[in-house]
């Protein structure tokens, strides 16, 4: 009986143990993932302060990334590519259906994916009337599209300017069907992961979400049809997702 019950507080140290190891990474991934956006906000605050004799921009932070539908794979790329990756990002992208913040950077590399989002190379930059394409990982940052709906409100933030788009479509399409990066009449944001969400091996189909700048005329909206889009939908380091 002594015996039995020396086991079972061992059991429950280490029981113990392990919740708090586990409480501690938790904790740093959530202080680490905002490293990049706060630095873009520090950044933006000064260019502002620069640009309107003192001023400051109001913060653009709302709440911790949550990680909790992320897969153990991607949390530890994540966390190896805080080591590895140290540029500014372009824009943060916020969406507060799915309480997603995260920043925005210049290309859609393996490394920047596993650190936040990226612009598709080739399609618009922020604020132009165009379709800015930004690609995610369907088992990182993109998992919570899957709770995406029409009239969903997508906002992207940069310094001294915030844009915000209203979800006018959900498509699933095949990797090489490029139509839904084509250049468009109005400002559009068109988000590219991959699909299904909690596929096993490389999924085999592409998850768009469309969204059209708030304000836009409904008869305005549709792709210049004359104007194709090369390549094929992100991602273009592989389909390891």
């Amino acid at each position: 009986m002594a015996s039995l019950k020396k086991i079972e507080r061992m059991l429950l140290l280490s029981a113990l143990a392990l919740l708090s190891l586990w409480g501690a990474a938790r904790f740093h991934s959530v202080i680490s993932s905002k490293a990049a956006v706060v630095q873009f906000e520090a950044e933006a605050k000064r260019e502002v302060a620069d640009q309107n004799g003192g001023s400051s921009l109001e913060s653009i932070l709302s709440a911790p990334i949550d990680f909790r539908l992320w897969s153990p794979v991607r949390m530890a790329a994540y966390q190896d590519s805080l080591t590895r990756m140290s540029d500014r990002p372009l824009a943060v992208l916020r969406i507060p259906k799915i309480k997603l913040e995260v920043p925005v950077f210049n290309d859609t590399s393996d490394l920047t994916l596993n650190r936040g989002v990226g612009r598709i190379l080739g399609t618009a930059h922020l604020g132009e009337i165009g379709n800015l394409g930004i690609a995610g990982h369907r088992d990182g940052f993109f998992r919570g599209l899957q709770s995406i709906a029409q009239g969903d409100s997508i906002e992207l933030v940069a310094p001294g300017r915030s844009e915000r788009y209203i979800v006018s479509e959900i498509r699933i399409v095949t990797p090489d069907d490029v139509s839904v990066l084509r250049p468009t009449a109005v400002p559009t944001v068109t988000l590219v992961t991959c699909f299904p969400f909690y596929f096993v091996g490389h999924a085999p189909k592409r998850y768009i979400v469309i969204a059209t700048h708030a304000g836009t005329n409904p008869f305005e909206i549709g792709a210049d049809k004359g104007t194709s889009f090369p390549g094929q939908v992100p991602y273009k380091q592989g389909e390891k997702r």
